[in-house]
């Protein structure tokens, strides 16, 4: 093992993993500037918004794999530039939206590497630690990149003049100081030469349980947030006093702070009860979240109305946080030794197939509006408690 291998080695990689957290979700409280500065229709920033997952679930599914053949540091390198070309390609935006698609597009292919080997490099750097410490650690750096790149670059784009290039500054600065900690970071995985190739999907994503006990639910795992930070916040923006991209910025930390902090309590509910308790408590939360945002959404004379969307937020917030953690329960109760990493991949890429939602919807909404497709996506998640009971029993 490298002897450079320290106590706080681990800090340093979780920081570049919490880096490109930070540049994949800078762009979400942008929605509303882009809109109205740019004159850029709905479908066009929620197609921005969604063509992250299509960058993100290739790498998502074979930097994990590569990695594990060799090594963390030497995929992490080519990751932190990746993220930085992203971001710097979001300021051309302003002068043609191609940069902004291909910008998103490389940020998701940043992000699907940072999520797995990344994710690993923590584990590996937190050895000698108590169990699970390494995995949650990872946990934070991703979530707290997420969380606070969104609402620093809210409140950026608020505050700041040229907001749709200063918002993009705190990545960038970001950014190069994880690259250059980073860089020489210990790395003490051993790549082991297998002589059996794995299967890309493993078996067990096959099987009736899988398929009918947590995919039909497991892209809700983003979808809740990205109903409450890109869709809710942007719709209800402009009764925000005035302060539509801080507004935004505040939700995508408002839903994801408290998701992440439900996390611990699901956690110790699935210990103490039947494997199907915690979907359940996530799809409820999901439905009576997307009910709320729709009734919001078309209370267009309520007063207050912006203020409103806080609880909505943390309800979709719990929502995210308890099915994630529910469906790593899943994984690991589903899955054997030999298989497990590979079904975490199969539910991430389903989970993340979430974030297209906003652009699912958009273009849904030329039929009749946003309203009654919220209100759809609510009743959906009604119907789906009975079939993860029976399912997961």
């Amino acid at each position: 093992m490298d002897d450079r291998v320290g106590n706080r080695s681990w800090l340093l990689a979780a920081f570049a993993v919490f880096a490109v957290g930070w540049g994949a979700n800078q762009f979400a409280p942008l929605l509303y500037h882009y809109r109205t500065d740019q004159g850029l229709a709905q479908s066009e920033v929620t197609a921005m918004f969604s063509i992250y997952i299509v960058g993100l679930i290739p790498t998502l599914l074979l930097a994990g794999r590569w990695s594990d053949r060799n090594g963390r540091r030497v995929l992490m390198r080519p990751v932190l530039v990746l993220s930085l070309a992203a971001t710097v390609l979001m300021l051309f935006g302003v002068q043609n939206p191609f940069w902004l698609y291909l910008g998103r597009f490389l940020a998701g292919l940043a992000s699907g590497a940072a999520f797995g080997a990344g994710s690993a490099w923590v584990r590996e750097l937190s050895a000698g630690s108590p169990p699970g410490t390494g995995a949650r650690r990872a946990a934070i750096a991703l979530s707290g990149g997420f969380g606070l790149g969104g609402m620093v670059a809210g409140l950026v784009g608020e505050f700041v003049p040229a907001p749709l290039l200063s918002a993009y500054v705190p990545h960038l600065v970001l950014g190069t100081v994880a690259l250059v900690v980073a860089w020489n970071t210990a790395d003490p995985y051993q790549p082991v030469e297998q002589s059996v190739k794995t299967p890309l999907i493993p078996a067990s994503a096959g099987t009736r349980r899988f398929l009918l006990g947590v995919a039909p639910w497991a892209w809700l795992v983003f979808g809740c947030a990205s109903m409450s930070f890109a869709v809710l916040a942007d719709l209800l923006g402009g009764d925000a006093g005035g302060l539509p991209t801080a507004y935004a910025g505040v939700m995508v930390g408002v839903t994801l702070g408290s998701g992440v902090l439900i996390q611990p309590v699901i956690r110790r509910i699935a210990a103490d009860t039947p494997p199907s308790r915690p979907p359940i408590i996530g799809l409820g939360a999901a439905s009576i979240g997307m009910a709320a945002g729709a009734i919001l959404a078309a209370a267009t004379d309520l007063p207050g109305r912006a203020l409103w969307l806080l609880p909505v937020a943390v309800m979709l917030g719990i929502g995210y946080g308890t099915l994630l953690v529910a469906g790593m329960v899943q994984v690991e109760l589903q899955s054997g030794v030999g298989d497990h990493a590979g079904l975490v991949a199969v539910f991430y890429v389903i989970a993340y197939l979430g974030m297209g939602t906003p652009y699912v919807l958009a273009e849904l909404s030329r039929f009749g509006g946003p309203v009654p497709w919220i209100a759809g996506l609510a009743v959906v998640c009604a119907l789906l408690i009975p079939l993860a009971r029976r399912q997961l029993r």
